[in-house]
């Protein structure tokens, strides 16, 4: 049964997913390393193909960008489709001088100012987290890896993608937060809600405080191939 904003049958979603923003990254990712890859659902242009990894189904599909849109997504994924387990695979801003343009995060958890933090336990503002299986999923498969910078530790998830408060950014940094996006506290927030399990992996595309070396648009819809590695073994694990 087809969802507002899903178009695919059931069974036609595997219960793995890879979750790209970029309704053209999902696609290139889907041709470049599923076997088989075949589009079940292209609503609003937001496509979710379907194919093997490894020879386990596994699916791709866009997010588009910020927590409501990527909440629908997910929560319309773990609800109606039988999908146990997410991983968002994107591009974010570097808010520490730990980590540089081209490196990967794989975020523990996503602070936010968005509202969901408040939404679901009246008077708590609740800490989005990964779910651990797939964290030490993806922390295994970057110990394989000999050609990647990977760290591990919180993103802050914005709101407003132009609203850059020295004052939060700085106590975020100084707290220990690797990064900036928009989405993975939506994530995370839904497989709480829903029962599933998600994980988010990022390539550094650009950094808050040295924009020397920041990536191209072009570049951000290419240069994502470790991220890809380490979201597929995440789910795999």
């Amino acid at each position: 049964m087809a969802t507002p904003h899903i178009a695919a049958e059931p069974g036609q979603i595997a219960p793995l997913v890879l979750m790209p923003g970029d309704p053209k990254r999902a696609a290139r990712i889907a041709a470049e390393h599923l076997e088989g890859a075949e589009l079940v659902s292209d609503v609003r242009g937001i496509g979710c193909w379907t194919g093997t990894w490894q020879g386990t189904p596994m699916s791709v599909m866009a997010s588009g960008m910020g927590v409501p849109s990527v909440s629908i997504y997910a929560t319309e994924l773990f609800r109606f489709y039988g999908v146990q387990r997410i991983v968002r695979v994107g591009t974010c801003g570097g808010m520490s001088d730990k980590v540089a343009v081209g490196d990967t995060i794989v975020a523990t958890a996503a602070h936010t100012n968005a509202s969901l933090s408040t939404l679901f336990v009246p008077g708590i503002s609740l800490s989005w987290t990964a779910s651990y299986p797939l964290l030490r999923g993806a922390m295994d498969a970057a110990a394989t890896l000999t050609d990647a910078t990977v760290h591990t530790g919180p993103v802050y998830c914005s709101d407003h993608f132009y609203f850059a408060n020295p004052d939060i950014i700085g106590g975020l940094a100084k707290y220990g937060t690797l990064g900036v996006e928009m989405e993975s506290a939506g994530l995370y927030a839904c497989a709480a809600a829903e029962g599933g399990e998600a994980l988010t992996v990022l390539t550094v595309s650009d950094h808050l405080f040295d924009g020397s070396q920041d990536m191209t648009s072009e570049q951000r819809e290419t240069l994502y191939a470790n991220s890809v590695r380490i979201a597929a073994a995440a789910l795999l694990a």
